[in-house]
């Protein structure tokens, strides 16, 4: 049994916090350079409340989402004549309450976001990694085809890839990860390409470190900054998307209540009952700012050309 020195020990405890010293320094220059940019702080509050109201939906939820008051067809929010306390926002054309809807929507929206990231940034991580790392006709092989992916408008392909799988949920989170995986193919490519041919990646190589080891444990921590504001800007594009398919009937089926779906239902109210639309809209609309304005001020913290000095 081999013993540890005490000069060992001291040692192992003083890198220890000299580590912890090190990301804590790092984590309050990326708050202050976060934090230069007020429109991600509160883009940054806006999507905090947004996960919270989603987590406690159950909670904070006035009325389940899928009942129907018979006697509360298209009653107008509160302050309108007509209106009722019970149901602020008023309620849709089958009597449903719009705020729980509302509330109940965020989760599908958030779901829809992590899920889309989740996968596309995924896919695209390994494939782009794999094209900048071994070059040649590996990598014209993998660019022709995410070029070929990107020559379709976005929307459009998604839409054929949801009559192909068959509209629903899942199939048109699957159709969004696919259109927007070329984008983080491309950005992961550019930036192993260039980091490949670095020093500690030559040492590492010297070293006898494998191929694998060199792809995803030597480059790959040193490309991550731009995928995480690409990861934040996705987000918002997914959760448009989604919004887009289920306004068109490709996505989330009724009664779920779905952000895109609340505003197919209510197309034909748009002149008579402007409040079935309108919120639906602005929660899109507000959440989507929301994230754009994080994903400007994670730019802005992560990028060192753009750190102020």
């Amino acid at each position: 049994m081999t013993n540890t020195s005490p000069a060992t020990k001291a040692d192992t405890s003083k890198l220890e916090a000299e580590s912890r010293n090190a990301t804590k320094a790092q984590l309050i220059e990326f708050w202050y350079y976060f934090s230069q940019n007020k429109g991600a702080v509160v883009g940054l509050v806006v999507f905090a409340l947004l996960v919270l109201t989603a987590v406690l939906a159950p909670l904070i939820a006035p009325h389940n989402p899928d009942f129907q008051y018979r006697d509360s067809f298209l009653v107008p929010p509160f302050w309108e004549e007509g209106g009722k306390a019970t149901f602020i926002l008023g309620t849709d054309a089958v009597g449903r309450d719009i705020l729980s809807r509302l509330i109940f929507g965020a989760r599908l929206s958030l779901l829809v976001g992590v899920m889309v990231v989740t996968i596309a940034l995924t896919g695209g991580i390994v494939i782009g990694v794999v094209a900048g790392y071994m070059r040649g006709s590996v990598d014209t092989f993998i660019m022709r085809i995410m070029d070929i992916i990107l020559a379709f408008p976005s929307l459009l392909l998604a839409l054929v890839l949801v009559a192909i799988l068959g509209p629903g949920l899942i199939n048109a989170m699957i159709a969004i990860a696919i259109v927007l995986q070329p984008h983080f193919v491309r950005l992961t490519r550019a930036a192993v390409l260039s980091e490949r041919s670095r020093d500690y990646v030559v040492a590492a190589k010297v070293a006898g470190a494998g191929h694998l080891r060199l792809m995803f444990k030597t480059i790959l921590p040193n490309c991550l900054a731009p995928l995480i504001v690409q990861a934040t800007l996705s987000f918002s594009n997914a959760i448009l998307d989604a919004a887009a398919l289920g306004f068109l009937g490709m996505g989330a089926q009724p009664p779920t209540p779905e952000w895109g779906t609340m505003l197919a239902e209510a197309r034909e109210f748009i002149l008579r009952a402007w409040w079935v639309v309108t919120f639906p809209g602005l929660a899109i609309l507000i959440t989507v700012l929301a994230i754009n304005l994080v994903g400007d001020g994670l730019r802005d913290a992560l990028d060192p050309k753009l750190k102020r000095s």
